[in-house]
């Protein structure tokens, strides 16, 4: 037997609750490998999944939520894993379609699964999550189109959330003059500690203009807020500079004109996290091995438990969570 956060529908209502269940090896769905789960978190997407109605997310109850988890294959029939390896699980629509890490025990398909890379806890691969994977997955497409450090200051937006935390202490790490943008006053010491040289308020960057293009003033940014910021910040961009999208809590529609694009050469990068082959998502977690300061990485994070797992994904939903949260999931 083993504990989960298991998510049930009502027939009546069609709303879903979330309670702690006792489970078996039996219950579990049917794949190659069968990991000990250690660690898991809480992103945007779980928040969604743990709602009343599923974020449009869960199609089948009984579900486990859990879009990321860490821990040790206790059993696999695939080759490429035996007892006693670390892996990391991100992404493949885990804790959507398929049942997620908010359990002791998950069983999943080998492709899903990456070795946890040399120097990194379970606990620390938590802590980066689909959150820091992704923020890693756009630094690495921002250099990959040209950024250095000398080109100058990198903005990223919704830089107290999971991936901008993570993004902002990546690229202070490498060495960039970071703008963190926040609407959230309080949160100006916690970016700065994590190496942001400049906080920028929301509401600078939150106002639509009508001039299509701005005094060249990034060069990159990290966005995970889409919408009417994106739109400005695309025409605030330098000759040549990339923006990696990233994410919509600012919403998905994009009010803007094709005149940066045209004019001042800009790109716009878009960040898939979940179906990233594996070989870059196997680049991407050695890279946050080397350039994520685990000190900073450390500074971010919040325990948690699965009973604390309802309120969390509210709390996410409604913009209320600083930084990474982490659920031992053996306490």
């Amino acid at each position: 037997m083993f504990k989960a956060l298991v998510m049930t529908q009502d027939s009546e209502s069609g709303k879903a609750s979330a309670d702690i269940q006792d489970l078996t090896l039996e219950d579990l769905p049917e794949a190659e490998v069968t990991v000990a789960v250690e660690y898991s978190t809480v992103n945007y997407k779980d928040g969604l999944c743990l709602s009343a109605k599923g974020g449009g997310l869960v199609r089948n109850y009984p579900h486990v939520p859990g879009i990321d988890f860490a821990g040790t294959i206790e059993a696999s029939s695939d080759d490429r894993y035996k007892p006693g390896d670390k892996v990391v699980l991100t992404g493949w629509r885990v804790g959507e379609a398929h049942w997620g890490g908010y359990s002791q025990k998950a069983r999943v398909k080998a492709d899903w699964l990456v070795p946890l890379p040399d120097g990194i806890t379970s606990r620390q691969a938590m802590a980066v999550g689909t959150a820091g994977f992704t923020a890693m997955l756009a630094v690495m497409a921002l250099e990959d189109h040209g950024l250095k450090p000398e080109n100058g200051p990198v903005l990223v937006t919704g830089a107290a959330g999971g991936v901008g935390s993570v993004a902002t202490a990546i690229l202070a790490h490498l060495g960039y003059e970071v703008a963190a943008v926040t609407g959230r006053p309080e949160t100006a010491d916690y970016l700065k500690s994590l190496g942001a040289t400049q906080i920028v308020p929301r509401a600078d960057l939150n106002e639509t203009v009508k001039r299509p293009l701005e005094s060249e003033t990034w060069a990159g940014c990290v966005d995970a807020v889409g919408g009417d910021m994106l739109a400005r910040v695309l025409g605030q961009m330098k000759y040549g500079a990339s923006v990696a999208a990233v994410g919509l809590a600012g919403g998905a529609a994009l009010p803007a004109t094709v005149i940066p694009f045209l004019l001042r050469g800009v790109n716009l990068l878009g960040i898939d996290s979940v179906m990233q082959p594996f070989e870059n998502r196997q680049r991407a977690w050695q890279r946050i091995a080397t350039d994520l300061p685990m000190e900073k990485l450390d500074a971010m994070v919040h325990p948690a438990t699965l009973a604390d797992l309802p309120k969390l994904g509210a709390d996410i939903l409604a913009g209320q969570v600083q930084g990474r949260v982490v659920v031992d999931l053996n306490r």
